[in-house]
């Protein structure tokens, strides 16, 4: 058995054993987290930063978490909303005069559904890095469908809409806005962007050995990846040094644990009940034609009842309940090869909610 450090109240065992089990059979090196109204109840780690299993993971190792970098785009959104700067039912073109789609409302881009979920230009990944570059081509395309009628995943597209609206409405970059009015004081150790200063203890993702199986072509949509690149790239330091405000955010289950807990803790330091429960406003209910399942989308979260949550490509996950004040997140350097559907971290989440009896 892989030994896991760190600490579990008793009532959450299931959850260490939930993290055991997974480093025992898919995980080279993962954390788990749990709060509970904001209090941490479980903060575990074990196995490996690296491929290899020679670095052990540790404390205060981070790593990609994809996807799961959205919720924390999505809270930017929402304390900027509570404050009164940010109109989520206003159209972008508010913000960003250039933008030209001026059908799409904040609120589009929050739920999938602005009709803009890749560039109609080839890019490639250095164009990523280039901020002004790709959103000028985003605010001269068409959307390909009305703006809130069809969900279609914008896997890359969405954080740069949302970040260029927070950029107009602060003067500073998304990353930036976020690190210092929610990371900074929450304490919170997650990065969109990362610092060299934190590359020592960075773990670099690990591919599935097969790649990664891309959903079939929908009635609507069929994946072409744009740029395209293999996860195994994107450790490169240009990679970890740009701001992908949508997928490359830095962490681990502590870090996503204790921003997100600021849903389920009656908004804490930063946003007030109604800024939280604002994520659970159901924008549209259907099939995403990009990932090729049925999906509620809120705003900025996939939505369940009175739960919102996201998870990233390969297996992180983050999971709120804002009735029962519990936030669970699971982040590991694993990828598995479903872009949906890894059951690892939501095995966490069912082991945590036998914690609460």
């Amino acid at each position: 058995m892989i030994p896991l450090h760190g600490t579990c109240d008793e009532r959450f065992h299931a959850v260490r054993d939930a993290l055991a089990e997974s480093l025992a059979q898919d995980d080279v090196g993962a954390s788990v987290a749990v709060r509970l109204r904001g209090e941490p109840v479980v903060d575990l780690w074990g196995g490996y930063a690296d491929a290899g299993r020679t670095v052990a993971w540790e404390q205060d190792t981070i790593t990609n978490v994809w996807s799961t970098t959205k919720t924390m785009i999505a809270l930017t959104a929402l304390l900027l909303a509570d404050r009164g700067e940010l109109d989520l039912d206003a159209p972008v073109a508010r913000y960003w005069p250039e933008f030209s789609a001026r059908d799409v409302r904040v609120r589009h881009v929050l739920s999938h559904t602005s009709g803009l979920p890749t560039w109609d230009t080839p890019i490639t990944t250095d164009d990523l890095r280039d901020p002004p570059k790709v959103t000028a081509l985003l605010a001269a395309q068409e959307p390909r469908w009305a703006p809130g009628e069809v969900a279609c995943y914008h896997a890359l597209t969405q954080g740069y809409l949302l970040g260029e609206v927070v950029r107009r409405i602060t003067g500073t970059t998304i990353g930036a806005f976020f690190a210092a009015e929610v990371a900074g004081p929450l304490g919170a150790d997650f990065h969109i962007g990362l610092p060299a200063a934190h590359d020592r203890r960075f773990a670099p993702v690990i591919s599935p050995p097969g790649g990664l199986t891309v959903p079939p072509p929908t009635e609507l949509f069929e994946i072409v990846p744009n740029p395209d690149f293999v996860p195994e790239d994107t450790n490169a330091v240009a990679w970890r040094r740009a701001e992908i405000p949508s997928g490359a955010g830095y962490g681990n289950a502590r870090s996503v644990a204790a921003v997100q807990s600021v849903l389920t803790s009656g908004g804490g330091p930063l946003l007030s009940g109604e800024g939280c429960a604002r994520a659970l406003e159901e924008q549209y209910h259907g099939l995403d034609y990009a990932l090729g399942v049925s999906m509620r989308y809120g705003l900025g979260y996939g939505v369940s009842g009175r739960t919102c949550f996201w998870g990233g490509m390969g297996g992180s996950l983050v999971f709120n309940d804002l009735d029962a004040g519990l936030t669970v997140a699971y982040v590991m350097n694993r990828m598995k090869d479903a872009i949906v559907g890894d059951g690892r971290g939501m095995t966490m989440v069912m082991a945590a909610y036998d914690g609460l009896g």
